[in-house]
C-alpha cells in the first residue's frame, strides 16, 4: 500500500510539474520557462497566507503556517489538514493527508478567473484530493485579486 501510495505522489508531482511549466511567461524569473534560473519559485513567502477559491463544486480555504484549512458551503469551519510546502521552479505545492487520503495542492502564478465574477486572480490553482482533481484560483495579501469585492 505505501508503495502504491509512493508512485501515486510522484505522478501526481510530476503532473504538477507539467502543468506549472505551461502556465508561464517566458523570460520571468523563477518560472520554468527560464532555463537559467535554477532557484526555487520565491513569488510567495513561506510565511505569507494564501488563499484559494474553486467552483463546481465550491470550495475554498487558507494555507498558512503549515496548515491547510479547507472550507465548503457544506463546512463553513473547514478541515485543518497539516501540509508541507514545496517551492518549485514554477509555484508552490502543499501536500498533507486526510483519513489516508492524500491532499496536493499546488498554486501557480498565473492569471485566473472564477467564472463567476469579474475578479482576476494572481494564481492558478489545483487540489488533488485522493482521486478527485479540483481547480481553482487564489491570492495573497501581497498579491490580491482585482476586481469588484464579494
Amino acid at each position: 500500500m505505501a508503495h502504491r501510495s509512493s508512485n501515486a505522489k510522484i505522478l501526481v508531482l510530476a503532473g504538477l510539474g507539467a502543468m506549472l511549466a505551461g502556465c508561464q511567461q517566458e523570460g520571468e524569473a523563477n518560472l520554468p520557462g527560464n532555463l537559467q534560473d535554477s532557484q526555487p519559485f520565491s513569488g510567495i513567502a513561506e510565511d505569507e497566507a494564501i488563499r484559494v477559491a474553486g467552483t463546481e463544486p465550491f470550495w475554498g480555504g487558507t494555507i498558512e503556517e503549515g496548515i491547510f484549512t479547507y472550507t465548503t458551503p457544506e463546512n463553513i469551519e473547514g478541515i485543518a489538514i497539516a501540509v508541507t510546502r514545496f517551492a518549485g521552479r514554477g509555484g508552490v505545492s502543499f501536500s498533507g493527508e486526510v483519513d489516508g487520503k492524500e491532499v496536493v495542492l499546488a498554486v501557480t502564478p498565473a492569471e485566473c478567473s472564477d467564472g463567476m465574477s469579474d475578479r482576476t486572480y494572481p494564481f492558478t490553482v489545483t487540489l488533488q484530493w485522493a482521486e478527485e482533481k479540483r481547480n481553482g484560483c487564489g491570492w495573497s495579501e501581497s498579491q490580491p485579486h482585482d476586481g469588484a469585492p464579494a
